[in-house]
């Protein structure tokens, strides 16, 4: 457990950048993990090491065979970490770019008059791609309502919407508002009852850092993460693709390999990063559990942060060190319930009378980074049904320490009670 040993979570943070101090801002805690989560300092050593290099993959010269074997390690490692039965591992510009490909080649490519089906909860990444492509390839997009009071869309949900025309399914694993993880296992089989052959996509972008990924357990087409936000760096993007799905007529140059989705020379330091990032959870593991193999180190590895983070935002809810948690504090809503078993390591709240923007702007004149999300394109399929305008969200990764989270629950109780009232 990590919450019970002091010297693993110091070794933890000792290998992250920036964990005490902001460059710009100087001392700061760090709960804005949500936008971006703290960077490995191997991922910075890695990146300045590829960043120096002239070469590009297959040439015929020393570095360029260097190139492309770190690069066949690094789809190696993400095979072991994510653990697809088959597919492959693609790179591109982002998470939200790769998902409006993989969305997009699915309904190009699907029977006419056939359906795409996805959830109110979803992050606009997926959901903005499904309704545009439908609406461009002339399919119905049937939307399924999450559950205003939980934050969760689950599979008889998807179920109660289903019908045998369905092509296209997209799947949120995580919202980044809320930080309640949907069942998409579940939620894959109760498509597949229906429409055995629906293509279905997930944007696990923010889930990726908060636990472990089985894709052989979901049954999926595709998935993809943002590496920025499961430790590594901005600039890239990585999806896995099903067999099928990389079959299906996509953008390629004439002549080359028909399985190739990669358009133009990769960044063989994104590669790179996400090897570190899958040999830091793997040292995570070891440190965790007593398991021999990588598979079995980061599934340790996994469910020692879940637990982790479930304790770090169990102090944030409940309180700690004498200090009552938010759901004690007067005037204190904690969007999606302060009892939801969902929760991946983020915690929004609002507050009567008060604006999110004061309180976020209040805690960070204390060093304490958070967020306020609004009720813009991000995140009004939240907020709107919510009668809310904003919301503070508190967002943390295994990372963090007690000792953050009550430090934060002093400084918004003060906050709270020299606070004025701006809104009713």
């Amino acid at each position: 457990m990590i919450q019970d040993n002091p010297a693993l979570i110091a070794a933890i943070r000792d290998r992250f950048a920036h964990v005490e101090s902001c460059p710009f801002q100087g001392p700061r805690i760090y709960l804005e993990n949500g936008g971006g989560a703290l960077t490995l300092k191997s991922v910075v050593e890695t990146s300045a090491f590829y960043a120096a290099i002239p070469d590009n993959q297959g040439r015929d010269n020393p570095a360029a065979a260097a190139l492309s074997s770190t690069i066949e390690k690094a789809r190696a490692d993400l095979r072991v970490f994510m653990n697809p039965a088959s597919g492959q591992f693609i790179v591109g510009e982002t998470g939200t770019e790769l998902l409006f490909r993989m969305i997009r080649t699915a309904c190009l490519n699907a029977p006419k008059g056939s359906r795409v089906i996805g959830s109110s909860i979803e992050h606009p990444s997926s959901r903005s791609a499904a309704r545009h492509w439908a609406s461009a390839t002339e399919m119905e997009y049937v939307n399924v309502p999450h559950d205003d009071a939980s934050g969760l869309v689950t599979a008889a949900d998807y179920a109660s919407h289903m019908t045998p025309d369905v092509a296209v399914a997209t799947i949120l694993h995580a919202s980044p508002v809320t930080g309640i993880g949907m069942d998409v296992a579940a939620i894959s089989t109760a498509i597949r009852a229906v429409a055995p052959s629906c293509f279905i996509i997930v944007d696990g972008i923010q889930h990726a850092a908060h636990g472990q990924m089985d894709l052989e357990a979901y049954d999926v087409d595709g998935y993809a993460i943002s590496p920025y936000k499961v430790f590594s760096r901005h600039g890239y993007g990585i999806a896995w693709i099903s067999d099928r799905l990389t079959e299906l007529p996509h953008e390629a140059l004439n002549g080359g390999p028909v399985s190739n989705w990669e358009l133009g020379t990769r960044d063989t330091g994104a590669f790179a990063t996400i090897s570190n990032v899958v040999e830091y959870v793997d040292w995570l593991g070891g440190e965790v559990s007593d398991e021999t193999g990588t598979r079995q180190r980061i599934e340790a590895a996994g469910r020692a942060i879940h637990a982790y983070e479930t304790h770090l935002t169990n102090a944030l809810i409940n309180g700690t060190a004498n200090l009552p948690g938010l759901r004690s504090m007067n005037g204190v809503t904690i969007i999606a319930g302060a009892d939801n078993p969902g929760r991946e390591g983020t915690v929004s709240f609002v507050v009567d009378g008060v604006a999110s923007t004061d309180i976020v702007e209040r805690l960070k004149q204390q060093g304490i980074r958070t967020h306020t999300r609004k009720a813009d394109h991000y995140s009004g399929n939240v907020l709107l049904p919510l009668n809310l305008p904003d919301c503070i969200r508190v967002s943390m990764c295994h990372y963090n320490t007690t000792d953050e989270v009550a430090k934060t629950l002093s400084a918004i109780r003060v906050i709270i009670s020299n606070s004025s009232p701006v809104r009713s």
